[in-house]
């Protein structure tokens, strides 16, 4: 197991989470879509204006998985409003967790998943809750092995096409 340092992202550091945020999300769906949906979704979604927005929500909160210095992960969390879909203020959303291709198997996603979990429980929040896309078989076994149990669905729109991310939560 890797043994990485949690920091939490500043906004001055909108520049590198959005470079990071893009290639990984690039890196784990660009060859299961077609190249215009990752454009169209992408052209949105990876701007500065966005990211620093959503650096500067109170209700959101970003970390680097470092390993050595080296970005090797990141993880958005968000409470009360800034919650995508329950907007629960007895709960903790992990709206993303992506590890760079060539560190998985290090436990780090697991260690992110670890420090939500625990950032939940000092909130006496009682669950966490997170989306899954329907065909990410690997993160979705990865949140069942975690305890994770499907709660509900939502449509999720890259480009065009409509797609479903499966409800997952935890009880606290």
């Amino acid at each position: 197991m890797a043994n990485i340092q949690i920091k939490k992202v500043q906004l001055s550091q909108a520049d590198t989470l959005l470079t990071y945020s893009k290639k990984t999300f690039y890196e784990f769906f660009a060859h299961l879509n077609e190249p215009a949906n990752m454009e169209a979704y992408s052209s949105v979604a990876f701007t500065m204006q966005n990211m620093q927005s959503q650096l500067s929500n109170p209700d959101s909160e970003f970390y680097f998985a470092m390993l050595d210095n080296v970005i090797v992960g990141y993880m958005k969390l968000n409470f009360n409003d800034a919650q995508t879909e329950y907007k629960d203020k007895n709960a903790l959303e992990v709206e993303r967790i992506y590890v760079s291709g060539e560190y998985h198997g290090k436990q780090i996603g697991k260690q992110l998943l670890d420090f939500a979990l625990n950032t939940a429980r000092s909130k006496q929040f009682a669950y966490v809750w997170l989306g899954v896309w329907e065909h990410n078989e690997k993160a979705l076994g990865f949140y069942k092995h975690q305890g994770f149990e499907l709660c509900g669905s939502h449509d999720f729109m890259l480009g065009d096409d409509k797609q479903t991310d499966l409800l997952m939560k935890k009880e606290l």
